[in-house]
């Protein structure tokens, strides 16, 4: 066979062959690239010690944005806004909860928030706005007022105080528990209460009035609710103690026994109770500010103000959040509190508490 028409045959063939390959491979489907993982973003929240959130509540907050929630407790409310201001430059966290109106002017002043106008400041009302370029923005709210041992005073046939100057009486010489305001945010809040009362200087007579009655003070509201008083949760020899409006609440819902009503009672008389409202901000620098913008929309969301009350023992700024059925009938609520504005506490706070402290310590 002529050489060249063999060559030209297997040139023919390989052609074929090559064009059949081809035309296989093209038949093939086109390999895909693998879709990279997409985990949850994390978002950090610091907070005071006392911050609690039922875990299906924040699931619910966690599955809907897809992340997760890193809390950085601080330490009580005057430590952690001292770890947020220290490291404003470059920040712990995303968000910080927790300061209150005894704090906010600091906070404040220190820029350490960005402003939010969250959707949901509609569902609250303006008596909790304290910042008005929406920078710190209430979250929730507790009343400190003067709590008593119900029994005690039946025993006794006394009948219980209802104003401030009533615990300056002979009668209730001895019976008073008070928190260090220096040391103790009830005992701060109470130490307010009496300023915006009584007035400055006018207040530290008052005090002084206090201790020739024989107030104890104490360094914590533990020791003066769980030790020192008399009352069904403390074993105490006194029946009087600065507390929450909200205390005798839930000596009933957490009575070992049930009860027909709380065993101790807030007196809520006009001017006898503070009333401390808590904020959160997001931080200035901070890392996830989409995720942060929605974790203060959901502190503000029915789903979490309805879970505060059994969590942390204070009440929901949002009108829209329902109240456990005690609440409702067993909260007494005042209808005026002493007051203080917060650019006063900011001047002043240290001041005060240096001469309550000559005052009463001393």
């Amino acid at each position: 066979m002529n050489s060249n028409f063999t060559s030209k045959i297997f040139r023919l063939l390989v052609g074929v062959f090559t064009l059949a390959l081809a035309s296989a491979c093209s038949l093939q489907p086109a390999p895909t690239a693998s879709p990279s993982p997409t985990g949850p973003r994390t978002i950090r929240v610091m907070t005071h010690d006392s911050f609690s959130i039922s875990e299906g509540v924040l699931a619910q907050f966690e599955n809907e944005n897809n992340t997760k929630v890193q809390f950085l407790k601080s330490g009580d409310t005057g430590t952690a806004l001292n770890k947020a201001i220290l490291s404003k430059d470059k920040p712990l966290a995303d968000v910080f909860y927790g300061v209150d109106n005894t704090f906010l002017s600091r906070a404040l002043d220190e820029g350490i928030f960005i402003p939010y106008a969250s959707p949901r400041l509609a569902d609250i009302p303006e008596a909790f706005k304290l910042d008005t370029q929406n920078r710190a923005l209430p979250v929730d709210y507790g009343d400190v007022c003067l709590n008593y041992d119900r029994a005690y005073f039946t025993q006794h046939n006394l009948k219980p105080p209802q104003t401030l100057d009533d615990l300056l009486k002979a009668e209730y010489k001895g019976l008073l528990i008070e928190e260090n305001p220096a040391t103790s945010s009830p005992g701060l809040a109470f130490l307010l209460a009496t300023i915006g009362v009584k007035g400055d200087p006018g207040y530290l007579d008052y005090w002084k009035g206090l201790v020739e009655n024989d107030v104890l003070v104490v360094n914590d509201w533990e020791t003066a609710y769980y030790t020192e008083f008399s009352g069904s949760s403390g074993k105490g020899p006194r029946p009087m103690v600065i507390s929450y409006n909200s205390s005798p609440v839930f000596e009933l819902i957490y009575a070992g026994t049930p009860l027909d009503e709380p065993p101790t009672v807030a007196v809520v008389d006009d001017d006898t109770c503070f009333r401390q409202i808590e904020f959160v901000g997001i931080l200035q620098g901070g890392q996830n500010q989409d995720l942060a913008e929605k974790w203060v929309d959901f502190m503000l969301s029915t789903a979490f103000q309805e879970d505060l009350p059994m969590q942390m023992f204070v009440f929901p700024v949002n009108l829209a959040a329902k109240l456990d059925e005690a609440f409702v009938k067993y909260l007494q609520i005042p209808k005026k509190t002493a007051s203080v504005s917060p650019q006063e506490i900011a001047a002043n706070r240290e001041q005060w508490l240096k001469a309550w402290t000559e005052a009463v310590l001393r």
